[in-house]
């Protein structure tokens, strides 16, 4: 319609008209441009809006699985070393206490990183949508370096595990599972993670089979020495876990902190 009456005035040399046609184009054309432009930002911001608060509900989670570690990994030295003490001579306590103990050196903890929010923006290129500098810089941090391999990978591939897996029956090993292995949390709940292989228990085993069981564990010398390694190893990788990375483990403190 707008073109058929532009041609017929410029057939009747209707400037004034003609001129006029063409602004209302260029008019519309400019708000057609404006809207769209508004729309693209409004998409945008939103977009930017659902990244930020998926990535912050990412690394909260991730501050979670860090607290976690330390306080995991924390019991586990410390019952390597009280089970360590006792078969080395240096402290005495009860076959059950030494049998508790030394099965909880044993134990790992295995994460699921929750990364997925973080791999769609690296992927996409479109790490910009996230326009706080310092959750960005935070999040390239922590998921770029490998933090809990280490702990993990030494606590799957102990040798003192598997010795005490060898040395032990089988009943004696899942009395120590179901008694006194770890618990279930829910992700997200710090206060129960304090402390969370360090409670009391008792094994509700037979007398006897705790004394064959403490005595096996005594009389191995091999399985000693693999857990004089396994305590220096998991105090290794904690201590490295907490003073490497100092940036990392700041950002995970700022998320802890705000999610108490």
């Amino acid at each position: 319609m707008l073109l058929r009456r532009i041609t017929k005035h410029v057939k009747d040399q209707n400037w004034f008209a003609v001129g006029i046609d063409f602004l209302i184009v260029v008019i519309g054309v400019f708000v057609g441009l404006q809207v769209s432009n508004w729309n693209e930002r409004q998409s945008t911001n939103q977009l930017s809006a659902e990244f930020s608060e998926r990535l912050i509900a990412d690394l909260s989670e991730e501050a979670w699985n860090f607290q976690l570690m330390v306080e995991y990994y924390d019991d586990v030295l410390t019952h390597a070393y009280k089970a360590l003490a006792v078969l080395e001579g240096e402290q005495e306590a009860s076959d059950e206490a030494l049998l508790i103990s030394a099965y909880r050196a044993t134990q790992y903890q295995e994460v699921y990183r929750r990364r997925a929010t973080y791999d769609e923006l690296t992927s996409t290129g479109t790490m910009s949508l996230i326009r706080d500098p310092k959750l960005r810089t935070t999040a390239t941090r922590i998921y770029s370096v490998p933090i809990f391999t280490n702990l993990t990978s030494e606590g799957i591939n102990s040798r003192y595990r598997v010795a005490f897996r060898m040395a032990l029956p089988l009943g004696v090993q899942n009395a120590l599972t179901e008694q006194c292995g770890d618990k279930i949390i829910l992700i997200g709940d710090f206060e129960s993670i304090v402390d969370m292989l360090d409670y009391d228990c008792k094994t509700e085993l037979a007398p006897q089979v705790i004394a064959d069981a403490a005595s096996t564990l005594r009389s191995n010398q091999m399985l000693i020495a693999l857990l004089r390694l396994r305590a220096l190893n998991v105090q290794s990788d904690l201590s490295a876990l907490l003073t490497s990375n100092t940036e990392v483990r700041a950002g995970f403190e700022s998320f802890r902190d705000a999610n108490p």
